[in-house]
């Protein structure tokens, strides 16, 4: 076994995944809201068709999940991480031609199956969670930094691109770019885990099987038995369902109620800088506080901003909704990045998250969906984002609950 050096290469995978998160801010994910009006004008599709297009994505991520958790674990990314952006890339080449709001959502369906750019996808986190482990919540902290560059950058430029470029030609841009920044570094530097080239998790040079025993791993068999894992579980497919409500859908909401397309983006882009906040904070606090605590908290802020952006109608009233829910949405990218490793250990991280996740992306998925046709049946969303911050509260209570199990050996 190797001694450790000054430079431990699991900091090249936290960058790789850095990168990948701040790419991701263009690919349809925190920048979708901002081509729902655009889209939906040309061609005249309601809005319900970009929820079930956002539903889509997850709903065949979620069903793929399985398959994918359990290859990251054998394979790790250095591989899948390429493939999964080739097809996202040619995905959104193809949003460029597109017709219809049919068309759409299959396309996000095909984009779906590699899960590239939901919260806590599993091709990105679970090989940080690999790589460390009495620093990973420093290593998935420094990771998040990638989503506030990435929206600083992708976010306003999104608009731009719309404005001076049209919709088409700016998802086919931002197809391109996504294989040519990721690919690259993806295939050059990751690697499965620090055992596979001679190394330990952290760096640390004891001998291997002392440092195993410092961490226990579950079987899936074994942490399905437990409470937690259910309550996790729910947790974290209630509180998708319910910011599935609000969180692409604010954004068109605020330009019917008369305000920039500009200004909204740059209010986007801020709440992507909070959410990199957020979860850098989680990340440095999460030994000392415990995820718990920081998670209870984090789902309070996201009903907080819920309930703002239902009386927001200024641009600074926006703005502070979308900083709060920047805030709440951190912590919760870093809960799904970090709670099942810490409960359940890292050897069957892969598989363990794999079979959980089409639970939370199928049954979670449905929130964006119900609010578009709630939009297009009643002219408003103010009902159903009261529902989903009720759902938001429920979810913090119950989260609160949920202590680390200790297995029995």
């Amino acid at each position: 076994m190797k001694k450790k050096s000054k430079y431990f290469y699991g900091w090249n995978i936290v960058l790789i995944m850095a990168i990948t998160s701040s790419m991701t801010m263009a690919l349809g994910t925190l920048n979708f809201g901002l081509f729902i009006k655009p889209m939906g004008d040309e061609l005249n599709i309601g809005r319900s068709y970009f929820g079930w297009a956002q539903t889509a994505r997850q709903l065949i991520g979620g069903l793929s999940s399985p398959i994918m958790g359990t290859w990251v674990d054998k394979y790790g990314s250095r591989i899948i991480l390429p493939i999964a952006t080739l097809v996202t890339g040619i995905g959104l080449i193809l949003l460029g031609f597109n017709s219809s709001g049919i068309l759409m959502i299959v396309i996000f369906g095909i984009i779906g199956i590699t899960s590239l750019g939901g919260p806590g996808a599993l091709i990105t986190t679970v090989p940080i969670s690999k790589w460390f482990v009495n620093k990973r919540g420093k290593a998935l902290a420094i990771t998040s930094l990638g989503v506030p560059v990435g929206a600083m950058i992708f976010v306003p430029l999104t608009q731009y691109l719309i404005d001076y470029s049209g919709w088409r030609n700016t998802w086919m841009i931002f197809g391109l770019l996504a294989i040519i920044i990721i690919i690259p570094p993806a295939l050059l530097l990751l690697r499965r885990q620090p055992e596979d080239v001679g190394l330990l998790p952290d760096g640390e040079d004891i001998s291997e099987n002392d440092y195993i025993d410092s961490e226990v791993s579950w079987e899936f068999s074994e942490a399905v038995k437990t409470q937690v894992f259910w309550k996790i579980v729910i947790c974290l497919t209630v509180i998708s369902m319910a910011t599935g409500t609000i969180a692409i859908h604010r954004i068109p909401a605020f330009m019917d109620r008369g305000l920039d397309a500009q200004l909204i983006a740059w209010s986007t882009a801020f709440d992507a800088v909070c959410a990199g906040i957020s979860t850098f904070t989680v990340g440095s606090l999460v030994k000392k506080i415990g995820i718990r605590i920081l998670g209870t908290i984090s789902f309070l802020f996201l009903a907080f901003a819920s309930l703002i952006t239902i009386y927001a109608y200024s641009f600074f009233e926006i703005f502070i909704s979308m900083a709060i829910f920047g805030l709440g949405i951190g912590g919760l990218m870093f809960i799904h990045s970090f709670i099942w490793a810490d409960y359940f250990g890292r050897k069957n991280l892969g598989q363990i998250r794999g079979k959980v996740t089409p639970f939370i992306l199928i049954f979670g998925g449905i929130g964006a969906p119900i609010a578009g046709y709630v939009r297009d049946y009643t002219g408003s969303y103010v009902s159903v984002w009261f529902v989903g911050m009720i759902m938001m509260f429920f979810t913090a209570l119950l989260f609160f609950t949920c202590k680390k199990p200790e297995k029995k050996i």
